[in-house]
């Protein structure tokens, strides 16, 4: 204190230096607290008088925003924060709805029902193909049927087919009377037999036909004394063809065999009274009540 009262100078001295200190920490609190937002202006000067000055003349400016409490602050990131969530979640995933597993299921089934239903042409060629057959064998068959052979060939040893004609050693031609006689007795021997039975039963005929052990013509084959039970009961006189009786025959005088060529007797075990064939001719097969013998 005397120092300061023996030199006023210096007492004023550090007075000027404690309100310098004061009017620093006050601007440097009100700068943190407000922030500064400052705009450089350049003054637009004359070229002569820029030339002149020595100091620049750029003017800060302070804008007039007033300071804002912190509460509002935040208050006003969180609503920006807000907006951009509602903009980010209007392009979420949830929003895009993907295809649930079950509608592609069913997409995928529909485009397999599609393949399926419009097979390429070449799978669809081999099924025409198939189709064309099946229906001209068919056409064939009924043909056959309607129309039998009337002209049979035979080698030495078998009946041949039609395509088969330039291997014959011979050859028989069936008269409408030949063919009644046949379709009657396949009907009087094999009424309730298969259709094979039937078959074979005209096989054995026209086997008979063929051997040189055998009468030449149907008639007197199947007329031959003691050989077909219908024959001597009188049961063949009665009897009329059904369809399977007819088809049968119209397939053995086209060549079907249901047994080989050397196959010549055949009788029913359960009903024959004469087992004379059963114990000396050669077992060759069974069709239903019917064995046939070589």
């Amino acid at each position: 204190m005397v120092i300061f009262k023996q030199n006023r100078c210096i007492a004023l001295l550090v007075g000027v230096i404690l309100v310098c200190f004061s009017a620093i920490s006050l601007m440097s609190s009100e700068g943190a607290a407000k922030g500064k937002n400052t705009v450089q202006w350049n003054d637009p000067q004359p070229k002569g008088q820029a030339a002149a000055s020595t100091q620049t003349s750029t003017i800060l400016l302070r804008t007039n925003s007033t300071s804002k409490p912190m509460l509002y602050t935040t208050a006003a990131n969180l609503v920006q924060i807000q907006k951009l969530r509602q903009t980010v979640e209007w392009i979420s995933p949830k929003k895009l709805k993907l295809p649930s597993a079950a509608v592609k299921t069913d997409i995928l089934r529909q485009k397999a029902a599609v393949v399926k239903t419009t097979p390429p042409v070449a799978q669809q060629a081999p099924k025409k193909a198939a189709a064309k057959g099946s229906q001209t064998v068919n056409t064939k068959n009924t043909a056959i049927q309607q129309h039998p052979p009337t002209k049979l060939f035979f080698s030495r040893t078998k009946l041949l087919s039609q395509e088969q004609r330039g291997q014959a050693t011979w050859s028989y031609a069936v008269s409408e009377e030949d063919l009644l006689l046949l379709q009657k007795i396949v009907m009087a021997e094999a009424e309730g037999e298969p259709y094979q039975g039937k078959v074979a039963v005209a096989n054995v005929v026209l086997n008979r036909l063929r051997s040189a052990n055998f009468p030449d013509t149907i008639y007197e084959v199947i007329y031959q004394k003691s050989q077909f039970s219908p024959v001597a009961n009188g049961r063949l006189k009665r009897v009329k063809p059904n369809e399977d009786s007819i088809k049968a025959v119209a397939a053995a005088l086209s060549g079907t065999k249901a047994v080989t060529d050397d196959t010549y007797f055949f009788l029913s075990l359960t009903l024959a009274q004469d087992l004379t064939v059963h114990h000396s001719r050669q077992y060759a097969k069974t069709i239903g009540n019917h064995t046939f013998y070589k």
